[in-house]
């Protein structure tokens, strides 16, 4: 195949993705939280805080059609070392396609222990990376998903969120964490930058 056919192909399943993206949204837009999927850079941005020589599931919550996925592959992490937590059926197909080696598991992000107790060990996980939409739900909501996620991560793992808004998506001070913050991307249509989330 030649370099402009595959720069075709790639450009049709991008368009593809936005259209998906933007079905979804209209449908239910406080589950899809965007209306295309993360930009390039963003997704090398937040890929590029997972170690892949660190063991270890890497977590991806909210993959949506997988922008991130595969800047996470291309990374260096083996598929099948990912865990993608999807609610939508729709992804859920499409990245069962696009990831065939990946664990996908259609279900509820914000329900992490019911979703993946039964898959991952505790304490066991390298990266979580989340596309979830948190700044939608309440604070308390967002502290149950960080605290879950943090019973899967490795001790100093990070748990990897990006976000549109100015202010963090998690507050700076929650106890026994520490927190870095990307510069905004302002190349991402909208601008967003990428949290990182480590305990101790």
């Amino acid at each position: 195949m030649s370099a402009h056919s595959s720069l075709t192909i790639a450009k049709k399943h991008r368009l593809d993705d936005e259209m998906r993206f933007i079905r979804s949204w209209l449908e239910k837009p406080l589950e899809t939280g965007a209306v295309a999927p993360s930009g390039k850079i963003l997704a090398r941005t937040m890929a590029r805080y997972v170690d892949p020589n660190v063991t270890g599931p890497v977590i991806e919550l909210g993959p949506g059609t997988g922008p991130v996925t595969e800047a996470l592959v291309a990374q260096g992490v083996d598929p099948a070392r990912l865990v993608l937590v999807e609610y939508n059926p729709m992804f859920c197909r499409l990245l069962r396609t696009r990831y065939p080696a990946a664990t996908i598991v259609q279900g509820d992000a914000y329900s992490l222990k019911r979703a993946l107790g039964k898959i991952i060990p505790s304490k066991t996980a390298a990266a979580v990376v989340s596309g979830l939409p948190i700044v939608t739900k309440a604070v308390r909501t967002r502290l149950r998903l960080i605290n879950e996620a943090l019973g899967f991560l490795s001790p100093g793992a990070p748990f990897i969120q990006f976000t549109y808004a100015v202010v963090p998506p998690l507050p700076r001070a929650i106890a026994g964490m520490r927190a870095e913050a990307s510069e905004r991307i302002w190349l991402n249509l909208p601008p967003a930058r990428v949290w990182i989330y480590r305990r101790g």
